[in-house]
């Protein structure tokens, strides 16, 4: 039990600064190309720091261990909006830009319903898998090609990233690529400690391998969107903070998703539980982003509470689902009773209100 936490321990520290080096290379290399904050929020930093959850789904997919990639891209989607999010709202309300409300929280949407649609067999199958990493292709090649056409303001921002690099001692494009190559080569290594350590805890305890990915897994491989989002918060740069778990979520599913499913002998096996629960909770979250980014087109404070309450309420529901404990069905039907409907109350008021004030006219 002890040498398999310090092989989680070692793995998640191999994964965080894995990312980071990952994110500072190929940050530092988009900045010189002069893309604007946002976009590189949205695809270099996501994806950077969507790099551990590819690495373990993808591994874990290989050694046929499905439910560890279902539920480490599934948990990581929650845990991204719920508790990275909500935190950071907490700590300073954060503005969205239009062009995520308008694009890429819809997107994550549709995508999140299509990962349904094909999990309604209880398996992803290669073609299906091809889909989705095709769909982030297509994404991430128009998200550049319309940043080359982006109005003054984006231009003006991603001169001023540009400069910011070049005030800073700006290295070569080789030192750059250095950087990105070491950082792979850490999450890598860090994923085969980390699922390694963490099937082996699940089987000693008994506990489902899905639990585990929702979980320990999920959290695990979110540190890298947590610290970078908190630090975007707390210096203002807002746009890299929400572009990082927005694109960070639809990477995600349709570039880990996607390769975990053709890289598997036959597809990606879906629990029934994962099915049932678990993918309609994170379409559920990424539905919920909508009116709560509408209004206003930032998330306050207490929407960050609420974010963040509604995870710790979901990690409540999961241990003591694992459990079997008695009061599930007591802690269920206070969910579906009193917590749910006061919230979809709150969102349509706060929706109404927005409207009244033609917040929405600005889209």
């Amino acid at each position: 039990m002890v040498l398999n936490a310090v092989l989680i321990l070692f793995g998640l520290t191999a994964l965080t600064i894995g990312a980071e080096c990952l994110v500072r290379g190929a940050s530092r290399i988009a900045a010189m190309l002069g893309i604007s904050p946002l976009v590189i929020g949205l695809t270099v930093v996501a994806f950077g720091t969507s790099a551990p959850e590819a690495t373990v789904s993808i591994l874990s997919a290989f050694r046929g261990q499905a439910d560890i990639a279902v539920g480490n891209v599934v948990g990581s989607n929650i845990f991204n909006v719920l508790a990275i999010l909500g935190l950071c709202a907490l700590i300073a309300p954060l503005v969205v830009s239009q062009r995520v409300v308008r694009l890429d929280v819809p997107l994550v949407v549709v995508a999140s319903f299509l990962l349904y649609w094909m999990s309604g067999n209880l398996v992803i199958g290669r073609l299906e898998g091809l889909v989705l990493f095709g769909g982030v292709i297509v994404y991430t090649g128009w998200t550049i090609r319309t940043s080359r056409h982006a109005g003054v303001q984006q231009k003006t921002e991603a001169q001023e990233s540009s400069e910011r690099i070049e005030n800073t001692g700006k290295k070569s494009i080789t030192a750059q690529a250095g950087l990105v190559v070491i950082g792979l080569g850490l999450l890598i290594f860090g994923s085969h400690l980390l699922v390694t350590g963490s099937v082996a805890i699940a089987r000693l305890l008994q506990v489902s391998e899905l639990i585990i990915g929702l979980t320990i897994v999920a959290m695990g491989t979110s540190l890298p969107e947590l610290a970078t989002s908190i630090v975007a918060g707390l210096r203002g740069e807002t746009d890299i903070a929400v572009g990082n778990v927005v694109g960070s979520n639809l990477f995600n599913i349709l570039a880990v998703l996607g390769l975990s499913a053709v890289v598997a002998p036959s597809g990606i096996p879906v629990s029934k539980t994962a099915f049932d629960f678990d993918i309609p909770v994170m379409i559920a979250v990424a539905v919920a982003c909508l009116p709560i980014f509408f209004t206003g087109h930032r998330i306050s404070r207490w929407e960050g509470a609420l974010f963040f309450g509604y995870y710790f309420l979901y990690l409540t529901f999961l241990i003591v689902a694992a459990g079997g404990h008695s009061s599930l069905r007591i802690f269920s039907q206070a969910m579906t009773m009193f917590v749910l409907p006061l919230t979809a109350l709150t969102l349509i008021v706060s929706a109404a209100r927005a409207f009244y004030k033609g917040e929405w006219r600005e889209l």
